[in-house]
């Protein structure tokens, strides 16, 4: 898979303690987006899912996993194959510029705990939130598909 980098311990990127994934490529260019970096398909950095699946279970002090971006449903296959390799305890954010109602029936978005839905719209931009402006949503995948603010 093609990932632009990595944190290790990420407190912003969903709850707990995170060990976030940049996936590399992005086809929605929003505006004011965080991570422009990561739109070229052919930018950053391969890696397989099973080297990154090893990295991620070194640590030890990590609650979940955060697939961020770029935009993880560029590379569905890939994403699906890495979170097959992690524990069953850690649980999974997926950050997308795309709805879930487009998504919804992927097998990525099935094996997420929550997905942050919809892209970046800067002129809506809030703070404090696990969201970057108030058109996304926090979607709680394991709880049928339930909307939280």
């Amino acid at each position: 898979m093609r990932i632009a980098g990595t944190l290790s311990c990420s407190l912003v990127n969903g709850n707990g303690v995170r060990y976030v994934i940049f996936c590399q490529g992005c086809a929605h260019h929003c505006i004011g987006c965080q991570n422009p970096e990561t739109w070229d398909f052919n930018g950053g950095e391969e890696i397989t899912p099973e080297e990154l699946a090893e990295d991620i279970i070194k640590h030890k002090h990590i609650d979940g996993v955060t697939l961020s971006g770029g935009d993880p449903f560029f590379q569905q296959e890939e994403c699906v194959s890495l979170l097959k390799l992690l524990p069953k305890h850690l649980d999974i954010w997926i950050y997308t510029g795309f709805k879930y109602e487009e998504i919804k029936d992927t097998q990525l978005a099935q094996m997420a705990d929550y997905i942050v839905d919809g892209k970046f719209e800067q002129d809506k931009l809030v703070t404090g939130k696990m969201y970057g402006s108030s058109n996304q949503r926090i979607i709680d995948i394991k709880a049928g598909g339930l909307y939280h603010e």
